[in-house]
């Protein structure tokens, strides 16, 4: 995980920067299901309780979202998690293949949560 400082606000902000390609593997059709583990869970913004929720899984896929996801609660680094791949969008510019959503259940909690890979989709900011 790579924090990127945002010096106007000076708030540290969850940005991924390992491919999704890192140990384990990786759902690559909608549908397809993979075991992983909950390697980090934080905050979007590190330190900033309310910013949302940010999940970084043991293959290298990253969750992130601007709200306070229900289902994340009582998750924890280490869960074991089926990652299941949702959706991906389409007419994405070459090369941005930001904006796929991953649906996870965690196998201690028995609860679920659907998150983007990125903050923004393909093409956005």
């Amino acid at each position: 995980m790579k924090l990127l400082v945002v010096t106007a606000l000076a708030l540290a902000v969850f940005v991924p920067t390992a491919p999704a390609q890192a140990a384990g593997a990786v759902p690559t059709k909608v549908g397809q299901c993979v075991s992983t583990t909950i390697k980090l869970k934080a905050t979007r913004l590190e330190g900033v309780a309310d910013s949302g929720d940010a999940v970084e899984y043991a293959n290298g896929i990253f969750g992130i979202s601007y709200e306070q996801e229900a289902g994340m609660v009582g998750a924890k680094a280490g869960d074991k998690v089926k990652l299941c791949l949702s959706s991906i969008p389409k007419d994405c510019p070459k090369g941005d293949d930001r904006g796929k959503t991953y649906k996870a259940t965690d196998l201690r909690t028995h609860k679920s949560w659907d998150l983007p890979d990125a903050e923004h989709m393909c093409g956005g900011a």
